[in-house]
């Protein structure tokens, strides 16, 4: 387990790190993404923090405009959980309104108030966060099975594994989310699961 999590960190680590600010038309349309944060390390190199996809065709380059470029956290889970994690570590009341989807049937029929300009700022903080601090790897990956299948091994693996460890001063230990805290990933789906054997790492190595 610790030798194919470390293989899977060499080769993504290996790629060139896209850093922003980039341009989304030099990305491929399909594929899976890896994200690396500042002041994290496993396995003598960078240490992946969020592994993701797309489950519709050439949708990755819209996938990543919305964690890194647009200010919406309804679009993007990973935008949530930093805004989450910051919120939470200055103790900040308005966590209980940015938790919440206004989109939701049950928001509607409640008619939830929220602070938009509030909002508006911790949306740009949260960009602001993002665009400094992560590094973004990406293999390409043009069958939605393909990318799925793998997507969920390589978290699975990562969070097994017990040399992959959140270094002290991480964000997402400030994070309300247990299971943030607990697998030093920014991931609640497909934590545990089924692993990577040789075979899904050759496929891998293939595509990369």
């Amino acid at each position: 387990m610790g030798k194919l999590c470390s293989q899977v960190h060499l080769l993504f680590s290996s790629k060139q790190a896209v850093q922003f600010p980039f341009n989304p038309s030099k990305l491929p349309k399909n594929g899976i993404y890896v994200l690396f944060e500042d002041g994290e390390t496993a396995h003598g190199t960078k240490r992946i923090v969020r592994v993701g996809t797309h489950t519709g065709d050439d949708h990755l380059r819209l996938r990543l405009r919305n964690h890194f470029m647009q200010d919406s956290k309804d679009r993007s889970s990973f935008r949530k959980m930093i805004g989450s994690a910051l919120l939470q570590r200055e103790s900040d009341l308005f966590l209980k309104q940015w938790e919440l989807d206004p989109f939701t049937v049950d928001a509607k029929e409640k008619n939830v108030n929220i602070d938009l300009k509030r909002l508006a700022e911790v949306e740009n903080k949260v960009t602001e966060y993002i665009q400094k601090h992560f590094q973004l790897g990406v293999i390409e990956v043009k069958e939605k099975t393909d990318r799925l299948e793998l997507e969920s091994k390589i978290i699975s693996t990562i969070s097994r594994c017990e040399e992959c460890k959140p270094s002290a001063g991480w964000l997402g230990l400030q994070s309300p989310r247990e299971k943030i805290r607990e697998s030093g990933l920014w991931l609640t789906n497909e934590l545990y699961k089924t692993q990577l054997v040789e075979a899904d790492l050759e496929k891998l190595k293939s595509f990369g």
